[in-house]
């Protein structure tokens, strides 16, 4: 954006954080969570408690609008709860962003829910433009004064304005780009939505190396250092330059219609013979690509780098002994199984891993010559978890701690401190497959000359014992259900990873069907192959 614009930002007082651990949201407490107000409406009444009523939902929501489409931003904060708040960005609303002629047209209300329409024109450097958009507010009762208030939050203002968000026509700061797929397809958000901050953020790094121009928008500006701008509207079109992507438009648009059947859900697809990303789609209420940036417990996905570490270090191979018993106790803390597991004594490594046995591979940890730092090496050496991976945009490679105590044995099983998300199993299974670490990327190195992470890979015998686990637990095992039905060479591992505090643990699932391999997280989904297992066949079905 051309600088010298003075921004309104809602104060840092009231962020909301996201992303990082769990993908979750840390909410900071206003102190001005009663009244934000200065008594312009209602304050001769008596102090009043309980809901709103009807009328006052009415009065409140009416002078509101009222006071906001006459662009007096002070007036119309006082009928919120966060006054001071709410001023500012009300004050950006026209100042910065240049909407002017706002027309409100509220909708039947629900309770103490009003919907309704907004109608204006963005006005900047003789240009002008339409803007109409829809979103809701709710009124509550002041806490200090049992006045009738709005309910202040940023969406109030704009649907898709968040904590920290505020609005900027200008000059854009990057030129528009017109991404394509590696067919040449051109990929845009109307058409796959949840590239949206993917799209964003290829064109915030690649927008003047891409050769375009820079045109004129209505823009969210995010508090969060790194994100990249969200357009809204273009008032005056740059000249797009064409950026190329490693993405298949078929991949990506059966893995939009995947993660559409779960909420919080996210998967990615890669080539394992090149690294190349071929699909990432997340349904999340906010915008952070969890599917390259989320850092949560894989479960028993991780199995894949723990049995690599047993056969590599010579604990035991395929075919060799991995007893699943009832439990597991590992320095005073005892590991068990999914319910229902059967205990078999008897079994191989290949079949604790289909049946993902957690206190067989508990067990095998403390086999010689294995210490605290094995995992954390085959994962870093072999699988390149953790190596400063260049994608093209921001992700996260992966996190396996050399860790002791019970953390240990929970690592072992994809819990305690090991965290990943999709693109990373994802890797996790190509690498497996293939013997060869590739690091995954959405944009060629060539354009800007990164250097793309290296690592080892695995020995010949130690990938194709993996790849055959794989096939078992794909036609055999917990993952068979999930991929019934495609053809071709096919393998998978499921997972479910317990979260602190959440009564329905994690989803997870990582699989292969020819040269493509997927990975899928579902928040709060269950077992692997119950939630996040159909999202991996689906991409797998429509891209292998």
């Amino acid at each position: 954006m051309a600088r010298g614009v003075k921004v309104a930002v809602i104060s840092t007082a009231f962020a909301v954080m996201v992303g990082g651990a769990g993908y979750g949201a840390y909410n900071i407490v206003s102190a001005l969570n009663g009244d934000g107000g200065t008594g312009a409406a209602g304050s001769s009444d008596a102090k009043r408690s309980g809901p709103p009523s009807k009328d006052e939902v009415a009065e409140t929501s009416k002078k509101f609008f009222a006071a906001w489409e006459k662009g007096e931003a002070a007036s119309a904060a006082s009928y919120t709860n966060n006054s001071t708040v709410a001023e500012q960005l009300l004050t950006a609303y026209s100042d910065t962003a240049h909407i002017t002629d706002v027309r409100i047209t509220p909708g039947t209300a629900t309770g103490d829910t009003v919907p309704y329409g907004v109608k204006a024109t963005v006005k900047y450097a003789g240009k002008s433009k339409p803007l109409s958009y829809k979103s809701r507010l709710t009124v509550v009762r002041g806490v200090t004064t049992g006045r009738a208030l709005v309910d202040w939050k940023p969406s109030v203002v704009h649907p898709e304005l968040q904590t920290g968000d505020t609005l900027v026509t200008e000059e854009s700061a990057n030129p528009p780009i017109e991404a394509v797929d590696r067919d040449g397809v051109v990929l845009t958000k109307a058409k796959y939505p949840s590239l949206g901050p993917v799209l964003d953020a290829l064109r915030a790094k690649y927008g003047e190396q891409a050769g375009g121009t820079p045109g004129i928008e209505l823009s969210i500006r995010h508090q969060t250092e790194g994100v990249a701008e969200t357009s809204l509207l273009t008032l005056a079109k740059g000249k797009a330059g064409k950026l190329e992507t490693t993405l298949s438009a078929t991949a990506q648009a059966a893995a939009e219609k995947a993660v559409k059947l779960y909420d919080q859900s996210s998967v990615v697809a890669v080539k394992p013979s090149t690294g190349e990303v071929l699909a990432v789609a997340n349904n999340r209420k906010d915008a952070f690509n969890a599917a390259f940036e989320g850092t949560v417990a894989p479960g028993s996905t991780m199995k894949i780098i723990t049995a690599a570490m047993l056969i590599d270090n010579g604990v035991t191979s395929m075919n060799g002994p991995a007893p699943c018993t009832e439990d597991a106790v590992w320095q005073g803390q005892t590991f068990r199984n999914l319910t229902g597991m059967q205990p078999n004594l008897n079994a191989t490594l290949a079949n604790s891993f289909m049946r993902s046995c957690n206190t067989a591979f508990i067990k095998l940890i403390d086999e010689k010559p294995l210490t605290d730092e094995s995992l954390t090496k085959e994962a870093e050496e072999r699988f390149g978890i953790n190596h400063d991976w260049q994608t093209g945009i921001v992700s996260f490679d992966g996190k396996v701690p050399a860790v002791s105590g019970p953390d240990r044995a929970a690592g072992a099983i994809g819990q305690g401190q090991v965290q990943m998300n999709p693109l990373n199993m994802a890797s996790v299974t190509a690498t497996a497959i293939t013997g060869a670490f590739r690091q995954p990327y959405l944009v060629s190195p060539k354009l800007d000359d990164r250097q793309l992470a290296t690592a080892k890979g695995l020995p010949y015998n130690t990938a194709s014992q993996l790849k055959q686990m794989m096939r078992l637990t794909a036609t055999q095992g917990t993952a068979a259900k999930a991929m019934a039905g495609l053809g071709g060479d096919i393998g998978a591992k499921t997972g479910s990873a317990e979260v602190d505090g959440n009564a329905v643990s994690d989803s997870w699932f990582t699989g292969f069907r020819n040269d493509v391999s997927a990975a899928a997280l579902v928040q709060g989904g269950g077992h692997g192959g119950d939630a996040a297992g159909p999202i991996v066949a689906a991409v797998l079905r429509a891209a292998g």
